[in-house]
């Protein structure tokens, strides 16, 4: 799966033309491509359906959701709800991606009202993973400013040397440059000249491509038509403003003109009605300042109008009329499939389509971005639809937690505590409450549990007393509902520790079968990906065999939820570098884990910066499969996984899910103390999954 986001340098660079090339350059080579337009940018005053994914609809087949409008953006920017912005447009994505081979998506362009728009684009091309190809224009001879050009914007997307930057298309480059534009472009592009950037086109100006149609032109300025002609065939390919006298006007009167004449210059309309009967295809005659043309000298005119010449005029004086004129929208209309087919061919001769197909050849790791992340997590816990008790449940955020799983149907929540009192906490923050929402008064169901604790529990010597002591804490009696399969899943922790939360499942759940003790994960959310950090919340100093159990699991983890396992056994030294019994620890649980799954990426001891930075990872341990590319760290103690979590959280400004517990026989998932609502509600998700068997 290839994805490749356009991104432009600049305003003006002709996105849609370059999107309706590519599209059609790489169907032509027999590959099975999508599109999509994440947001809506139509020209001011403009109505109609939004133009790019419209054209690409009609041309191709190619169906795709609505573009968000540019009102919903900006609130949710304006609100601070980038990363919900995010996930909303990897859901409209996924609609596409699921469909097709390789999908282009057309970015958004700057513009003095959409500052925001660089920065979107540079957070959908990490969202989805996208490989980014430049769209510039030649606008001038200054090939040193537009390699400048090109280059700033490269930063955008992690320089130049970023794989995932695949190249740039040069478009609309002038005709008297045309056919040493690439040689001279290379020459002041070190990027280029290096290969660090591959020139994907060189698209010459086509001014016939930029014609619109009269019809276009009229629509635009509001015109009231006069006479209709072939308004609809005819194109605007020059606007002459006539004031001078006819003799000096003639010799303007060539094919492809708009007259553009106060209504009072008879002399002037009759001059284009002459030229029109005698076979000069005039685009149309304009006329402006709101005068009335003499009924008698359009009687006159009326063969020329008979032989197809369009007549307009609008109210507006000629030197407004001719501003107007000069701030047409260029944009190709969505009903022009003339224009649209003309355009769509001449991008796709001048595109090195070749390029681009040997890339999508090339199999590529998909990294699982953040909003992506989280939108796997909130589809696939729709999907399951589990049952999650929460015993929690007067807590407030926790209320509010399940509120928004009940509405978005992420799980079945069950709140365990007085229904008053859930109102009540309800009430207080102006929360609805869901009438399918389930809440459990402790009392009334708490004997209910008695006899099969005290079975559970009769090797221990357990007593219906001790039980029911046991059983007035929520936490217990949520966890006999799980281990008694009432339940599928359980969420504890915003305000017991991390203990109280575990240590009844360890008695009453179980460890799974292959595992001896319970350990955790956290998935950090990256700006570009996620990566999982074990065990950094329950285990305070494994041994060997335990740190190999740990890894094990969080392998299986990170599998559970689209991550490619690549498990970093970290230390403080990379391979054979150092010494010591922390390092023979990490050495024997690494071999360990080798000896119980030999098909896992897996390798140990390296240190982080090894482990996580490609170029790190080459110079110390060159011959590592994981070594610069690992997505699962597994850290030797809690001390040191702990603080390094909460290192990168804090100092990177990073999202952590999690604690997620392992190793159990059925979920049950502790949460921090201080945890928001929107980390009850991704936990919450996490149990659910974890739920399926």
């Amino acid at each position: 799966m290839h994805t490749f986001l356009l991104a432009p340098t600049g305003f003006g660079v002709g996105l849609a033309s370059i999107s309706l090339g590519l599209v059609h350059a790489l169907t032509s080579a027999g590959i099975k491509v999508g599109f999509f337009k994440p947001i809506a940018q139509p020209h001011p005053g403009y109505s109609g359906p939004e133009r790019s994914s419209t054209m690409l609809a009609n041309s191709f087949g190619l169906k795709q959701p609505q573009p968000l409008s540019q009102q919903h953006v900006e609130r949710m920017i304006g609100n601070g709800q980038q990363d919900e912005l995010l996930e909303e447009i990897v859901s409209n994505y996924q609609e596409v991606a699921n469909q097709y081979d390789v999908v282009i998506i057309e970015g958004m362009s700057p513009t003095t009202q959409q500052d925001y728009a660089q920065r979107i684009n540079t957070a959908v091309a990490r969202a989805v993973n996208a490989e980014v190809i430049l769209v510039s224009a030649a606008n001038s001879n200054d090939f040193a400013e537009l390699a400048d050009r090109i280059e700033m914007q490269a930063q955008f997307f992690g320089g130049s040397q970023s794989e995932n930057l695949l190249g740039v298309i040069i478009n609309r480059v002038p005709e008297a440059i045309q056919t040493s534009f690439a040689e001279q472009l290379t020459a002041n592009s070190a990027a280029i000249r290096q290969g660090k950037l591959q020139l994907l086109g060189c698209i010459p100006q086509n001014e016939e491509l930029n014609a619109p149609r009269t019809l276009d032109v009229a629509n635009e300025l509001n015109a009231k038509i006069l006479n209709q002609g072939e308004l609809n065939s005819r194109r605007v390919q020059k606007v002459i403003l006539c004031a001078r006298a006819v003799p000096n006007t003639v010799p303007l009167f060539k094919p492809g003109v708009l007259i553009v004449t106060p209504g009072d210059r008879d002399d002037i309309i009759m001059a284009a009605s002459l030229a029109a009967l005698n076979g000069v295809q005039l685009a149309g005659l304009l006329l402006c300042t709101d005068f009335t043309p003499d009924p008698r000298i359009l009687e006159l005119c009326k063969g020329a109008m008979q032989s197809g010449l369009p007549v307009l005029t609008v109210s507006t004086g000629s030197y407004d009329t001719a501003s107007n004129l000069f701030s047409l929208n260029k944009g190709i209309p969505v009903d022009d499939e003339q224009r649209i087919k003309q355009v769509t061919e001449f991008i796709a001769q001048h595109l090195a389509a070749e390029k681009i197909k040997a890339r999508c050849a090339n199999v590529r790791e998909l990294l699982l971005s953040p909003p992506a992340f989280r939108y796997q997590l909130v589809k696939r816990a729709q999907a399951a639809n589990k049952r999650i008790v929460l015993p929690e449940g007067n807590e407030p955020r926790t209320i509010q937690a399940a509120v928004i799983c009940q509405n978005r149907g992420i799980a079945r929540c069950v709140l365990l505590a007085k229904p008053e009192e859930v109102k009540a906490v309800a009430d207080a923050q102006g929360i609805e409450l869901p009438k399918d929402l389930e809440i459990l008064d402790p009392d009334l169901i708490r004997n209910n549990y008695i006899a099969p604790m005290v079975e559970m529990r009769k090797s221990k010597g357990l007593s219906e007393i001790m039980a029911a002591s046991q059983l007035e804490d929520t936490v217990v009696l949520a966890t006999m509902m799980l281990a008694l399969d009432e339940v599928d899943g359980l969420v504890s922790g915003a305000v017991h520790t991390t203990a109280s939360t575990i240590r009844p499942a360890l008695q009453l759940i179980k460890t799974a079968p292959g595992y001896n003790l319970v350990s955790s994960v956290f998935f950090m959310l990256l700006p570009d990906q996620v990566l999982v950090y074990g065990d950094c919340a329950v285990n305070p100093d494994p041994n060997a065999e335990n740190l190999a159990e740990i890894a094990l699991q969080s392998a299986e983890s990170a599998k559970a939820f689209g991550i490619n396992p690549k498990v970093a056994m970290i230390s403080y030294s990379t391979g054979d570098s150092g010494t010591g019994a922390e390092v023979e620890k990490v050495r024997e649980a690494t071999r360990l884990a080798q000896e119980r799954a030999p098909e896992l990426a897996i390798d140990g001891p390296l240190q982080y910066d090894a482990a996580s930075i490609a170029s790190v990872g080459k110079q110390k341990a060159p011959n590592s499969k994981v070594a610069g590319h690992a997505t699962v760290f597994v850290f030797p103690d809690l001390n040191t996984g702990n603080t390094t979590y909460k290192a990168v959280q804090r100092s990177a400004n990073v999202i952590s899910v999690g604690p997620m517990l392992q190793g159990l026989r059925k979920p049950v998932n502790d949460l921090s103390r201080g945890a928001l609502v929107e980390d009850i509600v991704f936990t919450i998700a996490l149990t659910a999954i974890q739920a399926v068997k």
